[in-house]
């Protein structure tokens, strides 16, 4: 868990994003979905822009109730631009990590749902974060196509 946090802060490092929020952000934004029972507390009482960034973590963390579609679209028709920029730095870090999937329907769907859900998203907000998105759904296909040949 905790080295993808570093690679998405990496990514936005890369883009030029310097907004102190957002980076700290990036690097606990998927505290809430995969640690049972965190003390959300711990996060207010970091610095003061805790609030902040708590604010901004708990826009791109998904809600109980909320299926992945509905959970991205929120993103897409509500989030702030910050949100959005977080979530496209976090699927560029997902998708450079599917390279090392093997399971081809897994990669089938998680590429089919970047292109659907995630590019528009990064459209809103970051053209260069688009165009990655684009070339790694692309590669992530091709391999599909190389796997399914050999």
């Amino acid at each position: 868990m905790f080295r993808h946090q570093i690679d998405t802060f990496g990514i936005l490092m890369d883009y030029g994003y310097i907004d102190s929020v957002l980076l700290k952000a990036s690097v606990i934004h998927d505290l809430l979905e995969d640690v049972p029972d965190f003390d959300r507390d711990l996060i207010l009482a970091i610095d003061d822009e805790a609030a902040e960034v708590y604010k901004l973590v708990l826009e791109v963390t998904r809600r109980p109730i909320e299926n992945k579609p509905d959970f991205l679209d929120r993103i897409l028709r509500f989030g702030s631009d910050k949100a959005r920029v977080l979530k496209s730095a976090d699927r560029i870090s997902n998708m450079i990590s599917l390279g090392y999937v093997t399971d081809v329907e897994f990669v089938r769907r998680y590429t089919d749902e970047t292109e659907a859900l995630i590019y528009p998203i990064a459209r809103l907000v970051d053209a260069g974060m688009l165009e990655e998105l684009t070339e790694l759904v692309t590669t992530r296909r091709e391999y599909l196509a190389l796997r399914f040949e050999i």
